[in-house]
């Protein structure tokens, strides 16, 4: 299954990392390659996933702090946002 990231996936990620780094730099490229590469897990359709807040969509809980939303076809997981978890959705 093909992993398609869209940019505001990247904005969103780029966003949470200049935050983090402000105070932990280290801590910030962590949480940035440890999201990713959970995000690249998901080519496999037994990599967890759950039913997103929003229909048609997936979560992965990627870190206890940050969601990825997500969409998957067949073929496809299009990758759309990372979300904190506090955060009201939609």
């Amino acid at each position: 299954m093909r992993v398609l990231r869209k940019p505001q996936y990247w904005e969103s990620l780029q966003a949470i990392e200049d935050h983090v780094a402000r105070d932990n730099p280290t801590a910030a490229i962590d949480l940035w390659l440890s999201i990713d590469d959970q995000v690249s897990q998901l080519s496999d359709p037994n990599f967890p996933r759950r039913p997103g807040r929003v229909p048609g969509t997936l979560e992965l809980v990627a870190h206890p702090n940050y969601v990825v939303i997500l969409e998957q076809t067949p073929d496809t997981v299009t990758v759309l946002e990372v979300l904190h978890a506090a955060k009201q959705y939609p």
